[in-house]
């Protein structure tokens, strides 16, 4: 399934998702003008690579096989993607859902919010295979945590979804529940297929980042949300 756009207006301009779609095109375009070793390099440096951050020696200095300097790679590797799929599918998401997320926590809190999911994502993936020396970049975590904020906050929106049945493509209104719960439970099962890839050492798509940025996701909305003054209408409808 494929989120094409919402049914749900928002009050104010999305200034900060628009920004954080605005930075990752810009960091792809630039890295369009490396080369292929200075591709690699960048992402080893820039990307999350869990077994530096739990095994490095924290007193070397990362350019010399250390962890110091790794702290940022959480941030960083958010705004990294291998390719132009991999970019367009996150933004695509994020364009859908973040611009409602962050009408109703506020452009400072959306900010945090967003950056915190992130961490959540290095956390679980981190947490499920320590080991590994794969190099972990893209948004998609931190946008899982914005999934989560949206169906808490609006459960009941609609969201008009591209299905593809065989050589059909249907469009179809959702509502945001069923959609996110639907995609949620993928992710949970791609990550217990992949923990065999994991155990033998193999790379892929970082499910347990997915899982951890959902995961914080829903624990931050309901931190950061603020109720209007003079409303007394629910959050959690």
């Amino acid at each position: 399934m494929i989120p094409i756009r919402d049914i749900n207006h928002t009050r104010r301009t999305p200034v900060v998702t628009w920004a954080i779609i605005g930075a990752n095109l810009l960091v792809f375009m630039l890295s369009l003008s490396l080369d292929r070793a200075e591709t690699e390099t960048l992402v080893m440096r820039f990307g999350v690579i869990p077994d530096v951050i739990v095994n490095g020696n924290w007193t070397a200095p990362r350019i010399d096989g250390g962890a110091l300097g790794s702290w940022v790679t959480p941030y960083t590797s958010m705004f990294l993607h291998g390719g132009l799929l991999h970019l367009g599918s996150n933004m695509l998401f994020l364009h859908v859902f973040g611009d409602n997320v962050e009408d109703v926590l506020g452009r400072g809190r959306f900010l945090l919010f967003y950056v915190l999911c992130g961490l959540g994502a290095v956390l679980g993936q981190v947490l499920v295979d320590p080991d590994s020396v794969v190099p972990m970049i893209g948004a998609s975590g931190a946008i899982s945590g914005v999934l989560a904020g949206y169906m808490t906050l609006f459960p009941h929106a609609r969201v008009v979804t591209l299905i593809p049945i065989f050589i059909f493509i249907h469009f179809m209104e959702v509502p945001a529940a069923i959609f996110i719960v639907l995609w949620f439970v993928l992710q949970l099962v791609q990550g217990y297929l992949s923990l065999g890839m994991i155990a033998e050492g193999g790379g892929g798509v970082a499910w347990f980042a997915h899982i951890g940025g959902f995961l914080a996701g829903l624990l931050c909305v309901r931190v950061l949300y603020r109720k209007p003054k003079g409303r007394r209408q629910r959050l959690f409808h």
